[in-house]
């Protein structure tokens, strides 16, 4: 039993200044808190002054953790009352600076840490949390060998599983208490981290071949089996993992990859309200990705798959997709191609008469005449103006997806891309842009921010039950979230703003448990599914009853 102090140091029980004098005395803290007794609003208030006086993101970054430390409520609370302003401090892209510093700057640690050094501990590394096979409805896991654009950062990646259930709770109430964050520690090729004092991890190159896969399928056996209703999401793997791992495990396991499902679902939902404005047919696109990584070619398959249902036969849709890497465009006589270009790879002898040599974009452009263009590829400005004029010449209203974030890396910046395509293109981008204003018209961009939908999406898997995460549950979610905007202004935006996260996930997710339902892979039925997911949605409170029992671990 732990003392009658240990309140005060747990954060899953904390209440801090909010305590009552009463309960003070009942658990034996009277006299451990300053005499005022606050509400969890007085709280809040203090903590975001706090924040904001921090010097940087980064510091805030440091602060909202330990605050999560030491008060979960009061953390969320935070969270929620300032999303907008937040997502960029809890995740992408302040996370990205904190991983870099985070052995060395190591304090705590919520998660689970699975080293392929000892795959015989995986079961009781689980075991040790104490939980339940019922206790469970998330697990968020990461091999941290692709982080957001900065590469293979090991057991530093720990901040990405962390980060994307703060998101997943404070966006679509997914109780905190019943997530795990996981780092697959499979060692690390970044030879800073390996020279590093200070490095946590496993202090070898990455493991690869059979041995890796092994230790994926046992955490995969191991997690389903101690868990059986956890929606296991994937984050952060490198490309070829991705994909192998997702393909190789959707229809055994209840797995989702966010890099490739959620941001290609994002994808599917900007162009869901773009044919809304063009009037055109899933079917009739032409598609070119730039950048064809784990991210571009999941998008692929997500338009791939909306070819299919409306009408397209596999032949016909994979036709009308056209991948362009640093090599130019992707075709079958390239070697070493990974299997998840070689699903899209040109006939050599379709496209040889387009140019000697590699095909670049442009040529590209100007032979398919696509309808959707999209950027994953990082390479800053590739989207030139000859790129812009040549694919507005091609189609009427364009559909352009400039995808690669920070600002450093995206492909064109609206700015450009508004006056170029003469007003005509239908664009949303990668990271927060500020309306264009062209021609008397003021065009708002909409931000590709997968947070707008794979919250919402968990929260519809976790309420149905559902078994399997299905193509058809994506492509509700899609369609949920472009219902949120009303494209029929001039200068609308294709994708709704991130200011109210907690109703648009509540929104996404009765649209992803009514399409498991249809699916029939949905386990639970509920009489009112929309007060079935407002009810399932945790919210920071201090609940009247007095936190008491055996801390949790």
């Amino acid at each position: 039993m732990p003392t009658r102090t240990t309140v005060l140091q747990d954060r899953f029980r904390n209440r801090g200044t909010a305590f009552t004098l009463d309960q003070r005395a009942e658990l034996g803290i009277t006299g451990r808190l300053p005499a005022a007794v606050e509400t969890l609003d007085e709280q809040a208030a203090r903590a975001y002054a706090q924040l904001r006086d921090q010097p940087s993101d980064l510091h805030k970054y440091i602060y909202l953790n330990e605050l999560h430390d030491q008060n979960q409520v009061l953390y969320y609370r935070l969270l929620v009352d300032h999303l907008t302003e937040l997502l960029p401090v809890v995740y992408d892209p302040t996370v990205g600076e904190a991983i870099q510093q985070w052995s060395t700057d190591f304090r705590d640690s919520r998660a689970v840490y699975l080293s392929i050094d000892r795959p015989e501990d995986v079961e009781a590394s689980f075991a040790s949390l104490g939980l339940g096979t019922g206790d469970v409805d998330l697990i968020v896991v990461s091999d941290a060998q692709e982080i957001l654009g900065i590469g293979d950062w090991g057991v530093n990646g720990t901040d990405i599983s962390i980060g994307k259930l703060a998101v997943y709770t404070a966006a679509a109430g997914i109780d905190p208490d019943r997530v795990i964050a996981v780092n697959l520690d499979v060692g690390t090729d970044n030879e800073q981290l390996l020279n590093s004092p200070y490095y946590l991890g496993n202090r070898h190159a990455r493991v690869t071949g059979e041995r890796y896969d092994d230790f994926v399928a046992l955490y995969l056996e191991t997690a389903s089996r101690l868990f059986p209703d956890a929606l296991l999401h994937f984050e952060d793997f490198g490309p070829s993992n991705a994909r192998r791992i997702l393909v190789g495990n959707a229809a055994k396991y209840r797995v989702f990859n966010d890099d490739m499902q959620g941001t290609g679902a994002i994808v599917m939902a900007a162009v869901f309200a773009a044919l809304r404005v063009t009037r055109g047919r899933w079917a009739e696109q032409r598609l070119v990705v730039f950048g064809a990584g784990t991210a571009g070619t999941g998008m692929a398959d997500q338009i791939h798959a909306a070819m299919l249902r409306d009408g397209a036969t596999a032949g016909e849709a994979k036709s009308n997709i056209w991948l362009v890497d640093i090599h130019g465009l992707v075709t079958d006589d390239m070697a070493g191609l990974p299997d998840y270009q070689q699903v899209y790879a040109r006939p050599k002898s379709e496209v040889g008469s387009w140019a000697d040599g590699e095909i670049d974009l442009l040529t590209t452009i100007e032979q398919v005449r696509p309808t959707i263009l999209i950027g994953t590829s990082t390479a800053h400005n590739a989207f030139t103006e000859d790129v812009v004029r040549t694919l507005a010449k091609g189609t009427e209203r364009p559909i352009l997806l400039p995808l690669s974030n920070p600002t450093s890396r995206i492909e064109v910046m609206p700015s450009d891309a508004v006056p170029w395509s003469g007003g005509r293109a239908l664009i949303a981008v990668g990271i927060p842009v500020p309306p264009v204003e062209y021609d008397g018209v003021t065009y708002t961009i909409g931000q590709a921010n997968n947070a707008l939908l794979y919250p919402g999406l968990g929260l519809g898997t976790i309420v149905s039950g559902a078994r399997h995460v299905t193509d058809t549950m994506l492509l509700a979610a899609a369609e949920a979230v472009a219902g949120q905007v009303d494209v029929s202004e001039p200068g609308a935006g294709l994708l709704p703003p991130v200011d109210d996260l907690r109703a648009s996930s509540a929104t996404v997710a009765v649209a992803v448990a009514k399409a498991a339902v249809a699916d029939g892979v949905a386990t639970k039925s509920h009489d009112n599914l929309i007060q079935a997911v407002q009810q399932a949605m945790w919210q920071p409170v201090y609940t009247g009853e007095l936190p008491t029992g055996e801390t949790q671990p």
